[in-house]
């Protein structure tokens, strides 16, 4: 281990592997280290025994929950944009080959007590049972001018200079009701929480279009795919990519202490006695937790069951997104459906996710509007962690320290994090690696 290398990677969560991927494509000398004797770190997918575990201590599961190989179950579940950043770098760097995917059955919001199929596009928001007929219309306006606009031709613009116009001046433009706006804004915009509306509308025009190009790429009833086995193979894709590339990799390596010179830069990574050199270090909060502060936790149930989520079409997999202003929140809450269809659960097994990020100090029961959604489960366990975020000046220490994973039941706030991260450790255009595709 006493070698020199351009960059150490700690921790084996998703972002740290793509990251660890990417760099090694670029020619770096890179080790990748983790404490832990798996891959995935807080991302990893547990089967059946190991979730018992880890949740119930030492009980075993009861035989009628079937094998616990036939389990894959996601610590951070999340679903990709068929057309999005995740998807696009998967392909450019050729990950794919090490990974099969399969479409996401469907894609609904909460409104008024009930769930709804999201409405993507101008079509679709005729049919849909969320507007009446007058919304319809303008609703079907407001979709022609989000598929026509084309941020190079001032001739969709429609006079509009969208880096200025607010997203709420932009709706008020077509007269949209609060509950239309409550679903575009969530559920096809995929925001968090109710702040784009008083930001510049390009981006949640940016956000829209991703949303119906990734509906369109696979033609399923969702913009979203997912892998066969889960999200554990995702790591292990891009590990593998930088082993390709000349990566080394280390696992169950204890302590692995971050050593700084003098000025207080990053000089190596000592674990059992022996040091390795380096120039930049990238890890998760935990490696160093005297550079990250909290900023929030995130509640999460995790439900194994015996049916489909009701009210979905009979989807074996699905993400339904509650907008905050339906439940009366500060921030969304996320329910994430797959099942043995993309081989996570034996068959007839459903695992179900009800995700938000806490707003009580008793963070549970504000589940519930979620839970309530699911209709009967076999097994529930319940996951509170806490999120941080780094507060260091990499440009100092030459420490590049990810954000811990949100509520979201998507991927594309991570990979945001991510290609920020990858600019600035080589000064490149984060999107240089995506947009081919």
């Amino acid at each position: 281990m006493d070698e020199e290398y351009d960059v150490i990677v700690l921790g084996t969560g998703l972002k740290e592997c793509i990251l660890s991927g990417l760099l090694s494509v670029d020619g770096l000398k890179v080790l990748h280290m983790d404490r832990n004797d798996y891959y995935g770190g807080d991302s990893t997918s547990l089967n059946l025994n190991q979730l018992w575990k880890r949740f119930r201590g030492e009980d075993k599961p009861p035989a009628h929950l079937g094998a616990s190989r036939d389990y894959n179950v996601d610590m951070v579940p999340k679903f990709m944009m068929a057309n999005g950043t995740l998807v696009r770098t998967l392909i450019h760097t050729d990950v794919t080959k090490y990974l099969s995917f399969k479409a996401v059955d469907g894609s609904y919001v909460f409104s008024k007590g009930k769930i709804y199929k999201v409405p993507a596009t101008d079509m679709e928001a005729l049919k849909s049972p969320l507007m009446g007929l007058f919304e319809k219309r303008r609703a079907r306006n407001f979709f022609i001018y989000v598929q026509d606009y084309n941020e190079a031709d001032p001739k969709t613009h429609q006079g509009l200079d969208l880096t200025r116009v607010t997203t709420r001046e932009l709706i008020a433009k077509y007269g949209l009701s609060d509950d239309t706006v409550d679903f575009i804004g969530h559920a096809l915009a995929l925001h968090r929480d109710d702040r784009y509306l008083d930001e510049p509308a390009l981006d949640t025009v940016k956000r829209m279009k991703l949303y119906a190009e990734s509906l369109a790429r696979f033609q399923g009833g969702s913009p979203y795919i997912y892998p066969l086995y889960g999200l554990g193979e995702l790591p292990q894709g891009f590990a593998r990519l930088s082993a390709v590339y000349g990566g080394t990799y280390m696992l169950n390596k204890p302590e692995c202490k971050v050593e700084f010179d003098m000025e207080g830069k990053v000089c190596g990574v000592t674990s059992e006695g022996e040091t390795a050199k380096c120039k930049k270090v990238v890890c998760d909060p935990s490696y160093l937790p005297n550079k990250v502060r909290k900023i929030g936790r995130v509640v999460r149930a995790i439900a194994i069951m015996s049916h489909p989520i009701p009210n979905t079409n009979e989807s074996h997999s699905v993400q339904i997104i509650l907008p905050q202003k339906q439940l009366g929140r500060r921030s969304d809450m996320y329910v994430f459906c797959c099942s043995y269809t993309h081989n996570v659960a034996p068959r007839g097994k459903f695992i179900a996710f009800v995700s938000a990020e806490a707003e009580t100090d008793n963070p549970q029961s504000e589940l519930k509007p979620g839970l309530d959604l699911l209709g009967p489960v076999d097994e529930i366990f319940y996951d509170v962690y806490d999120r941080y975020e780094p507060v260091n000046e990499p440009s100092l220490d030459n420490c590049f320290v990810s954000t811990s994973y949100d509520a979201t039941t998507h991927f594309e706030t991570t990979v945001t994090d991510v290609l920020n991260m990858y600019t600035m450790i080589t000064g490149k255009c984060g999107f240089e690696c995506c947009q081919c595709c």
